[in-house]
């Protein structure tokens, strides 16, 4: 596992990225990254263009906070991912936009809400289901997030937003933004006749890449 320091000043980097180009807005969105001994997360009410790697929150294994400033109230979002999808190594919570419109139409598929229409979607984020709305920073989130996990490493949240699990945190981030260009696509295709890929291509895909939920 990474040096404690470097996973600090990584959580800055992509953070500062996502903001810069539109990911995030205002003190929206959360990200958290495994470390040795516990989990680093950007405080409650950071933004994430301009985060201070000493200022991180520590938590320990058992989600007890030890340093720095307070942890965003999205605690239990994340926990829940550690706790149940094995190799979670970061977990990432945005309101990019175009996800977060999507988990908020009344005819989203629960079970899928981005359907396969590129092979970088199924290759890199794979199936997405909604999981219905809670509070922001309510623990009524996490076992709805349990339920998942385990198979799925990116789940809408209610009217709510995009949360992606990652085995890294550079694999979170981009896993995160190969969701919301595909929602962009999505959202964009609406009312079209989508030729989506076929169970047979999807197939092909996790054969050769040797893709898992």
């Amino acid at each position: 596992m990474k040096a404690e320091n470097r996973v600090r000043e990584e959580i800055v980097r992509l953070s500062k990225s996502l903001f810069d180009r539109g990911y995030s807005v205002g003190s929206a969105g959360n990200i958290s990254a495994a470390v040795e001994d516990g989990i680093l997360m950007t405080p409650t009410n950071s933004c994430l263009g301009f985060l201070d790697p000493a200022r991180l929150s520590k938590l320990d294994r058992d989600g007890n906070h030890v340093s720095g400033d307070k942890p965003s109230k999205e605690v239990f979002l994340h926990r829940a991912f550690y706790e149940t999808r094995e190799g979670t190594g970061a977990v990432v919570h945005l309101h990019s936009t175009f996800a977060t419109a999507l988990s908020c139409l009344a005819d989203a598929d629960p079970d899928d809400a981005i359907p396969p229409i590129t092979p970088y979607v199924v290759m890199r984020v794979g199936k997405v289901p909604v999981v219905a709305y809670t509070r922001p920073g309510s623990p009524e989130v996490a076992p709805l997030i349990r339920a998942k996990a385990p198979r799925h490493p990116a789940i809408l949240l209610g009217n709510h937003g995009p949360v992606v699990a990652g085995a890294s945190l550079d694999a979170a981030v981009f896993a995160m933004e190969e969701l919301e260009e595909t929602a962009r696509l999505v959202m964009m295709t609406r009312g079209m006749a989508i030729r989506p890929l076929g169970a047979a291509e999807i197939a092909d895909l996790e054969a050769t890449f040797k893709l898992k939920g």
